[in-house]
């Protein structure tokens, strides 16, 4: 047990160690820059940003913007990200009220950007401005934005709301489940009473009695042998020979 504690505390040592030096000391120059930026945020970019509230840039171009800003605030500044910050800070001063002072400023460097954190103070409640300079000799202004503060009472009350819109949606989910599977017993009812038809009865009919068909039978005799015989009891009332000076055209039944 001992060994293992020992383990876990070496292992701990060596986090802090690590953990320290990562924390490496700032040079002269890049400390330079970070108190520059410091000062360009709390002198220039707040208070400049103020004066530009509520101001219609719709009208302008992202370099005539520029133009105007390091003209006026003696910084330069991308047009795309100064219209951004304005829209940030209006949002936020709707909060927080208008602002009454600038409190601490800190700030964090890397290669490539300088990221000061500014405490500002308003009516309502405080913010903190996040304002990013690039890092090189220009601190060109690249971003900013204004975020309120929360204080722990906000945290625990959007807490809460977070705690009962999930736990009321779980509950509402529990109840359709539970709703659907109780209408599982009601299904084989309704389908029964929708399926369910009349047996039909079986008809007995009486076959109609058929007349019986009596087929007239006509004789039917060869009209030419009929023509023949005619012709030739003529021809023996005449006292002829043969009938070939006799033409019958027709027969009629003398009644």
């Amino acid at each position: 047990m001992k060994k293992f504690l020992s383990l876990l505390c070496m292992i701990a040592c060596v986090f802090g160690l690590t953990a320290c030096g990562s924390n490496k000391a700032l040079t002269e120059y890049e400390q330079q820059k970070v108190d520059a930026a410091i000062a360009i945020a709390t002198d220039h970019v707040i208070p400049g940003i103020d004066q530009y509230l509520g101001t219609d840039l719709s009208e302008y171009t992202a370099e005539e913007i520029a133009y105007v800003v390091s003209e006026t605030m003696g910084i330069d500044v991308d047009g795309y990200a100064f219209i951004a910050a304005i829209e940030s800070y209006n949002s936020a001063y709707e909060e927080i009220g208008e602002r009454v002072g600038i409190g601490e400023a800190t700030a964090t460097i890397d290669d490539k950007q300088i990221i000061v954190h500014v405490e500002v103070e308003g009516e309502k409640e405080n913010a903190e401005a996040e304002i990013i300079f690039s890092n090189d000799m220009f601190l060109n202004l690249e971003s900013s934005a204004l975020n309120p503060i929360q204080t722990m009472g906000d945290l625990m009350t959007n807490a809460a709301l977070n705690t009962l819109i999930g736990m009321g949606t779980v509950f509402v989910v529990l109840i359709l489940i539970s709703a659907i599977i109780g209408a599982f017993g009601f299904i084989p009812k309704i389908q029964a009473m929708f399926s369910k038809k009349e047996e039909p009865k079986a008809v007995v009919e009486k076959a109609p009695v058929q007349a019986p068909v009596v087929e007239e039978v006509v004789e039917e005799t060869d009209d030419l042998e009929l023509v023949a015989v005619i012709a030739a009891a003529i021809a023996a009332s005449e006292g002829a020979v043969s009938t070939d000076g006799f033409v019958v055209r027709s027969i009629r039944r003398r009644r």
